[in-house]
């Protein structure tokens, strides 16, 4: 999920980002079908080489799509699925490999959120039948009306339960083998396929889909034989994706998904009855017009929602264009800015901890990050990350800028909601005005003699289950002061000409339910349809139609926000209500302050390296305030790997009692009798929290925290009661490896694994997978099921495909990625060619001209520059400009007297340029010595001529020894180091060395590779005069 509205954020900023995907589809011809000849050029312009696929993101929409009915069970969801994944592979065209990821089971710190997310969608379900229930009374009531038998024994169809797409449950079970199945089945069938490797990890593979893509992609860029210049295509909904794009250090590297932006721009259409020229808003529920007498020229499958390709590439120029600080005091290096930038986003949102209450997204939460990052980077001297590593010195300097201007962004927040609130006022206002007037003209029409009474009103036939869901939005123009129940009764009785009977007058008004229950709650209620067959997969359960009023979350009355952090005294309230401590408590504050702190340590590692602990989680519902963290570079944080849990035991950490169907049936008294050591773990109501939020949907979902000892030792006692196919659904898997008889791999493998000699169990266990051969690095083992050249048919009866396969010539072995011998390293792999730049300096100069003023127009107290008033007009030096520049530590006592308080530390090797020459040669615990008069380059490389220069230093010069300051220059080009040279004078005051800060006044290179000496320092405190040597002021 990553950071809520990311994607419309990002596309509105950084518009070249995004291109549409030129897409080939398949066409009739006399009623035959043709498929896409995928083995032509890619209609996109280059041919792409792998494709990952996030399958979450696929199985989702195909189990509640948004566009037409669901589908009526699970071999009917299983080839909705295998459709979309076809039409994905065939846009994108993957030349080298196929990789499908499914959610396994999740660190503990995400589990959380599952948790939160699957009680809350039980909930929501639960809400949808009760619609459905109300539907079949007012269904009754209309028949009574009409004089019409009433049937009593009407049942309603549960709501498909998609909590069951979770590991362990048979539904993942069956989609595992559907998905090799039809993979199989492309392999033998499809031209396109014959040289594509496909690996699959299935939900019995520990890790979320796209942390899993994200370890295969950094296992095969350890690998020598690395191609750099491997184009990559992820596909997924989640927002993350773009971030672990980023974070992949990959030039070649774009995200698929849906335009999400197409339903702005598509004609007027209504939601509720899909016909064109209209909106939900205003409609009248008359029936649609037909096209042809049958209506059989009617269009009977909806349009298929166009795809876009975010481009990486492009997002890195635009990101190295608005991060680059002009003078910053080191060099700057694109790859670790990025790293930094995607560090920052983790503040505004991330799956894993709750976002800081001063930022959101909405409010421009990243720009301020941004900017006060561009504002402390001369203080902080460096990155605030390395390789997955969070400088947590640097880290407090961004939250000091950030709490420097939280309380002002908190009462900016404030006034924008206040004026938002009058907005809305005003326009409901002149809505009611605008519907008195059309009811005066109504009842002037009346009396018309073209007036048909009844003539709009909806005919019987046409209510349905959508329009009672959605009647809030439907109706809000003409009864937005109505109860829907009256409001269909109005319609129905329009229908008549009789006095109302007396079952529709005493009819029992249900509050109407939000509009505003959010895009997720939408896709849930739209899952079921008026059929009351059983559902063949999934178990549900038949409600008897029960006639009983239902309150809900009203919008237009929100719980009152009695924190108010717009108020003087927010943060004790803040913690006296969310936390339930007293406000003097501040040592708990800064434990919470702490546990973000690991938290933010966990995920950039989770990003970058890969899971750092399977069991540690953030242990609160809400996140603290940036004012609270203190000294957090004091913090020493490690991580305990752990395991992850087995598929039950997720099972049994995230879903609510009411979804025990999709869990063993020894597990079930667990969940639900009064005397189990884990009830409470299952509660059957909750509070929601809606936190200053408007919509329920935002809402806080307040649940206890599984504790993991209690949860496995209860399960423990189950265990010897589970059957065999049950164990075998809780065990861990591997990756399969699926190829076809054309791969230059299968006939290698067939030989180790599958030939006569080998047969006997003579064979090896394992086959080392060549990069240079097989272009996949990594390890294959043979899959004892897995049998060459037998029938191929689907995990179930329904689920078959067209033409059958009865000689499979496809092989399916195990596969492991390469073990991880070192630390991912966020860099550009030489021999990389980058893609052609896409802004033009005009994108680049608008682009830095915003970067130098955006974040600071939210919040944050006006801050005037007074160094600029004598040189502009009072009007123009009146204009705000906020400054997130955190202050600059004091200095040391014994600062200026000529005596260093040690020797220079050595380099730090994180800050070494590694595209520096002379990198490769310097220790990390090297201290600079007394060298000759000049140090001649590395063999190969010129002399330096003159240039720019900027050098960098650890020390002045020490008393003891004599020796210079370590020093880098940067000059155009290239960057190369600097020699040392025992100084001829003693160290004046100039000659500082700060034990505090590391900062030094060191000697850098000079003109040449070795570099001249230095005249003596003046006696400015810690500043050398330029002299011959162009030396200069350097920093560690």
């Amino acid at each position: 999920m990553g950071v809520p509205a990311l994607f419309r954020w990002l596309t509105k900023k950084y518009p070249k980002i995004i291109t549409p995907v030129i897409e080939e589809t398949p066409f009739d011809i006399d009623g035959v079908k043709y498929p896409v000849d995928t083995t032509k050029p890619n209609p996109n312009g280059e041919e792409l080489h792998n494709l990952y696929l996030d399958f979450n993101g696929i199985v989702h929409p195909c189990s509640h799509p948004e566009n037409k009915p669901p589908p009526a069970d699970e071999s009917e969801m299983m080839m909705a699925i295998f459709e979309y994944t076809e039409r994905v592979v065939n846009m994108v065209r993957p030349r080298r490999l196929l990789y499908i990821a499914i959610d396994g089971v999740a660190p503990r710190a995400k589990m959380n959120q599952q948790r939160a997310r699957r009680f809350r969608s039980q909930m929501d379900a639960k809400e949808a039948d009760e619609k459905k229930a109300e539907l079949q009374v007012l269904l009754r009531r209309q028949r009574i009306a009409r004089g019409e038998p009433e049937d009593v024994d009407q049942v309603i169809k549960k709501t498909w339960d998609s909590n069951v797409i979770t590991p362990g449950t048979p539904f993942m079970f069956i989609l595992a083998q559907s998905i090799r199945f039809w993979c199989q089945w492309k392999l033998n069938t499809d031209p396109a396929w014959a040289e594509l490797k496909v690996i699959i990890s299935d939900a019995s593979v520990p890790g979320e889909g796209e942390h899993k893509i994200m370890q295969f992609i950094r296992s095969q860029r350890s690998d020598p034989d690395y191609d750099p210049n491997t184009r990559h295509v992820m596909y997924g909904l989640d927002a993350d994706l773009i971030m672990l794009g980023i974070a992949t250090h990959e030039p070649h590297f774009r995200v698929l998904r849906e335009d999400v932006s197409i339903q702005d721009a598509k004609a007027k259409t209504c939601r509720l009855c899909g016909q064109p020229g209209h909106y939900a808003e205003n409609c009248r529920g008359t029936a649609k017009e037909k096209s042809g007498e049958f209506d059989e020229k009617a269009s009977k499958t909806p349009d298929l929602k166009p795809f876009v390709f975010l481009n990486v590439p492009i997002l890195r120029e635009y990101l190295g264009a608005e991060m680059y600080v002009p003078g910053q005091t080191f060099r700057f290096d694109l790859e670790r800015a990025l790293d930094d930038w995607v560090f920052m986003c983790f503040f505004v949102g991330n799956d894993f901890l709750p976002h800081l209450p001063s930022l959101d997204i909405h409010e421009d939460g990243i720009d301020k990050l941004i900017a006060i990052w561009r504002d402390n980077v001369p203080i902080m001297g460096g990155y605030l990350t390395c390789d997955g590593e969070v400088d947590l010195a640097r880290a407090q300097v961004i939250l000091q800028g950030l709490a420097k201007q939280e309380d002002a962004i908190f009462r900016k927040r404030r006034e924008n909601d206040e004026r938002r609130e009058r907005n809305q006022e005003r326009r409901k206002r002149q809505d009611e005005q605008r519907e008195q007037r059309e009811s005066r003209n109504s009842k002037q029409r009346r009396g018309s003699p073209d007036y048909t009474q009844g003539a709009n009103a909806l005919p019987a036939s046409e209510i349905n289950y959508n329009m009672v869901v959605n009647r809030g939005a439907a109706e809000k123009a003409i009864a937005s002061n109505k109860s829907a129940a009256a409001v269909l009764k109005e319609k129905m009785l329009a229908q008549q000409n009789a006095t109302p009977t007396k079952d529709t007058t005493d009819a029992t008004p249900v509050e109407t339910p939000s509009p505003a229950l959010g895009k997720r709650k939408a896709e849930l209620m739209a899952n079921g349809d008026e059929d009351t067959e059983s559902d063949v997969g999934t178990p549900g359960r038949s409600t008897p139609v029960v006639e009983q009023p239902v309150k809900k979350f009203d919008p237009d009355n929100p719980p009152p926000d009695t924190v108010k952090l717009w108020e003087e005294g927010y943060a004790d309230r803040y913690y006296e209500q969310k936390f339930h401590v007293s406000p003097t408590d501040i040592e708990f504050r800064r434990k919470v302050a702490n546990a973000y702190v690991e938290g933010l340590s966990w995920v950039l590692l989770y990003y970058f390296q890969g899971c750092p602990s399977w069991t540690w989680y953030y242990p609160y519902h809400y996140a603290p305030f940036a004012a609270d963290f203190q000294d957090i570079d004091q913090l020493d944080i490690k991580f305990d790997k752990g395991k992850p849990f087995k598929p039950y035991e997720q099972l049994m950490g995230v879903l609510p009692a009411s979804s025990n169907h999709a869990i063993p049936k020894p597990f079930h008294p667990l969940m639900t009798e009064p005397d189990s050591d884990i009830v409470d773990f299952y509660p059957e109501e909750f509070d929601l929290d809606m936190n200053g939020k408007k919509q329920s949907w935002k809402a806080i979902v307040l649940l206890p925290f599984i504790d993991e000892k209690r949860l496995l030792a209860a399960m423990a006692t189950k265990y010897p009661e589970l059957s065999e196919d049950e164990h075998m659904r809780n065990e861990l898997g591997k990756e399969a490896l699926l190829i076809s008889d054309k791969h230059p791999l299968y006939n290698d493998l067939a030989a180790e694994f599958y030939s006569k000699k080998k047969a006997k169990g003579d064979g090896p266990k394992e086959v080392k997978l060549s990069m240079r051969k097989a272009r996949v690095a990594g390890q294959a083992s043979k899959n004892d099921i897995f049998l060459p050249h037998m029938d191929l048919r689907g995990p179930e009866e329904d689920i078959k495909l067209d033409p059958e396969v009865d000689d499979d010539c496809s092989m399916a072995v195990h596969y492991d990625m390469p073990p991880k011998t070192h630390v991912h390293k966020s860099m550009l792999f030489p021999g990389v060619v980058l893609p052609p730049p896409v802004l033009d300096k005009s994108d680049v100069a608008i682009l830095k001209s915003k970067a130098r003023n955006s974040g600071r127009d939210f919040g944050g107290a006006p801050l005037y520059d007074n160094s600029r008033r004598d040189h502009m007009a009072d009007a123009q030096w009146r204009q705000p400009r906020v400054n997130y520049a955190a202050d600059r530590p004091p200095l040391p006592q014994n600062y200026g007297n000529g005596r260093n308080g040690g020797p220079p530390p050595p380099p730090d090797p994180r800050t070494l340029d590694p595209s520096n020459p002379f990198a490769a040669f310097l220790d990390p615990k090297f201290a600079p010595g007394m060298p000759g008069a000049r140090i001649p380059p590395p063999a190969g490389l010129p002399p330096q001529g003159h240039g720019q220069y900027q050098q960098y230093g650890n020390g002045g010069y020490d008393t003891r020894d004599n020796r210079g300051g370590y020093g880098r220059q940067d000059q155009y080009p290239p960057a190369q180091y600097g020699g040392y040279q025992q100084p001829q004078y003693p160290p004046q005051q100039g000659g500082q060395y700060d034990n505090r800060r590391q900062d030094g006044y060191g000697r850098g290179g000079g003109q040449q590779n070795g570099g001249r000496q230095n005249y003596p320092p003046q006696q400015n405190p810690g500043y050398y005069q330029g002299g011959q040597g162009q030396n200069g002021y350097g920093r560690r």
